[in-house]
């Protein structure tokens, strides 16, 4: 049973990794003759709107997914009518428009920031009237990691991005003040069953993911249901098939929808070797309707992006219990090269952990006091 897959990066790579003991074979499609997917499994270079390419892909093929949430809708559609696509292109168009997908979530009663659709840079001064300041900008399409995205707090920053903004539909949020970041990732099978993961706290910087904790520090039981709830009903209005990842704003005890990925994520790495069955592995059996794992966890992680450069590996494998997973890709700034999950059985111990990494972990860029800090206050 061949499985295709749109997208050749990591999240593709680690699908594939999963599936080999499940008996499963995969194919990828890329534009990139550098996707690291060509090291493990059969690659198709060739660009997504490439018809020709996509229908010698499809040949064979028991179904297509995808690792990548920027693929152009035109390429799920074409496949689907060839091959079952999972999840459903509906729900890809959905997430890949900021606009449709604030009013998806405003639609199924979801708490979500305030928004209003900015078409033509001209239209920035209304929108931020209607909305406020401080706010943030984003372009409609396209755009992960921060990219394409302006936080207006004065007036003056309005002008500057009125200036410097494309000429494309984009959308205006309300800045929400949040305590933190959190994110919930769930699977749906072919046969409607659900799962969900616990909530994760995560940390960015410039925009990029650079810590996960998981379980999320003091997760009250309502805010984990609250989130199970929004997304069970996102599943279902989409009929949705795979992982789903919404990403939520804690403000004031409660949770804020700020946006969804449909593909398994990075807030969820720690899986591989923190639940009893991987969000990758659980993304197969969703979309090949096979029964659902279980997705308890009786530890404690901490999952660190490596971003731009690598550590020295012997040096983070003589930290206890640390996994390392590399990517293969070629370094440059503010490119995922790869991660590392600690496991701990309880916060102190992962905060000991956290606190034996090498000196390459302690520089700011991976976020590792907001770990100390609440560690810290569980000892006091």
């Amino acid at each position: 049973m061949t499985i295709g897959i749109l997208g050749g990066g990591q999240l593709g790579y680690m699908l594939a990794l999963a599936g080999y003991p499940l008996g499963l074979h995969f194919r990828f499609l890329d534009p990139s003759p550098e996707a690291p997917v060509g090291r493990i499994a059969q690659r198709v270079t060739a660009d997504y709107t490439d018809h020709a390419a996509l229908e010698k892909f499809s040949s064979g093929l028991e179904l297509v997914t995808y690792e990548f949430e920027n693929v152009p809708v035109e390429a799920a559609n074409f496949l689907a009518e060839r091959v079952p696509v999972y999840p459903p292109p509906a729900a890809l168009e959905a997430a890949q428009h900021r606009f449709e997908e604030k009013t998806l979530f405003k639609g199924l009663g979801i708490d979500t920031t305030q928004f209003v659709a900015v078409p033509k840079p001209a239209e920035l001064n209304a929108a931020v009237k209607q909305i406020g300041l401080p706010a943030v900008l984003k372009t409609s399409r396209l755009g992960y990691d921060g990219k394409g995205q302006w936080i207006l707090r004065t007036p003056e920053d309005v002008e500057k991005a009125r200036r410097e903004i494309p000429h494309v539909h984009m959308i205006l949020e309300n800045f929400v003040p949040f305590t933190r970041e959190l994110s919930l990732i769930t699977a749906r099978s072919r046969t409607g069953d659900i799962v969900f993961y616990p909530l994760v706290e995560n940390h960015h910087r410039d925009g990029i993911l650079r810590l996960s904790i998981a379980p999320a520090p003091r997760l009250d039981p309502e805010l984990q249901q609250a989130a199970e709830d929004a997304a069970r009903r996102i599943l279902e209005s989409l009929n949705y098939v795979g992982v789903l990842t919404i990403e939520f704003f804690e403000h004031h005890g409660k949770l804020v929808a700020n946006e969804m990925a449909p593909r398994v994520h990075n807030s969820g790495h720690w899986t591989i070797e923190g639940a009893v069955t991987s969000q990758f592995e659980n993304h197969l059996r969703a979309v090949l309707g096979l029964p659902l794992g279980s997705t308890a966890t009786a530890d404690h992680f901490a999952m660190v992006n490596l971003i731009g450069e690598l550590p020295e590996s012997a040096e983070v494998l003589r930290v206890p219990d640390a996994h390392l997973h590399l990517y293969g890709k070629e370094p440059r700034p503010a490119r995922k090269l790869g991660h590392l999950t600690l496991r701990a059985a309880t916060p102190q111990r992962l905060s000991q952990s956290l606190s034996t990494l090498p000196p390459f972990f302690h520089r700011p860029e991976f976020c590792l006091s907001a770990a100390f800090a609440y560690y810290a206050s569980i000892r006091a």
